[in-house]
């Protein structure tokens, strides 16, 4: 088994295309399919279904590719180690961030990192809280940005920068139109659209209800959607309350396709994820002093959203 095969057997899987792969890698379609094969063969195993024209993993792929992606990480991590006995001019950073930080708060400071250091190549992959945590756990990402700490005895986290949750309604919903934060009465009543478990947002909406006596179990979900477009779509379209982060709401808040409801929130701080024991690279640690230390993220939002 060679590295070799492996950067190709992960591009295959990721894009469950072989053409794909190889176009992605500079190879010839023929080179890809040899390497897998070479894989299947060698350890007598099949990695992929092929359905039709699709390939899909099977068990032993799926096992695979999480060792893989460990490994190549890691090959990653002593190239860098090895390079920065010379500058900050070349390396590869490996980055992971939940959705509300990848898509709201992250991008604008990896364009001014990438400014300054424009030979760096960052790798950014998106997921939740709990799938963060273990991408560094693994080795997977050598920086992981999540909403709140996250316990681990291999992880070190630090607060980076802060956000604001709120609760929000579509226009045609009954607590649009009131002017006092709902009882806890109606938070058990109404149904609500969340984000997964595991997730950030969920995690501390939950806490906040906790805080004043209310089970999160005991709330009516009518939907759990994993992104927080698509919860910001459901509760747009009429489904229930939901809360998210500021930066997310403000948009549709600007056009009144949805309504703060006058229920307060905690803030919440963003933070950043270190292995303990693994190394810590100079690019990481150029990345982090591009930060500065922990602001307010969200945007300012209107006093009331008017029906337009």
């Amino acid at each position: 088994m060679t590295l070799e095969q492996l950067r190709i057997f992960v591009a295959v899987a990721e894009r469950q295309h072989v053409t794909q792969a190889a176009q992605a890698l500079n190879l010839a379609q023929s080179a890809a399919s040899h390497a897998i094969a070479s894989l299947e063969a060698r350890h007598d195993t099949r990695l992929f279904d092929r359905i039709g024209r699709r390939i899909e993993l099977t068990e032993a792929g799926q096992a695979l590719l999480t060792e893989a992606r460990t490994i190549l990480a890691q090959v990653e991590h002593a190239e860098l180690a090895l390079s920065e006995f010379g500058n900050l001019e070349r390396g590869t950073l490996t980055v992971q961030a939940s959705q509300t930080i990848a898509s709201y708060w992250l991008p604008r400071h990896l364009v001014a990192f990438r400014r300054t250091h424009p030979r760096i190549d960052i790798r950014l992959a998106i997921g939740n809280t709990a799938q963060v945590a273990e991408a560094i756990e693994t080795g997977i990402a050598e920086l992981g940005f999540v909403e709140g700490a996250v316990k681990g005895r291999q992880l070190v986290s630090a607060p980076i920068a802060r956000d604001q949750l709120v609760l929000v309604v579509g226009p045609e919903h009954a607590w649009a139109k009131r002017l006092t934060p709902p009882k806890a009465r109606d938070l058990l009543e109404g149904e609500w659209v969340l984000r997964e478990p595991g997730s950030g947002t969920r995690s501390v909406f939950e806490q906040a209800l906790a805080q004043i006596g209310i089970e999160a179990a005991r709330l009516k979900i009518a939907m759990e959607l994993p992104s927080n477009e698509a919860v910001r779509a459901a509760v747009e379209a009429g489904l229930g309350a939901t809360a998210i982060s500021a930066s997310v709401a403000a948009p549709s808040i600007e056009n009144s396709l949805l309504h703060h409801v006058p229920f307060r929130l905690p803030q919440r701080e963003f933070h950043v994820l270190r292995h303990s024991q693994r190394y810590r690279s100079r690019v990481a640690e150029a990345l982090l002093t591009t930060f500065g230390p922990p602001t307010k993220s969200q945007p300012r939002l209107p006093r009331r959203s008017q029906r337009k």
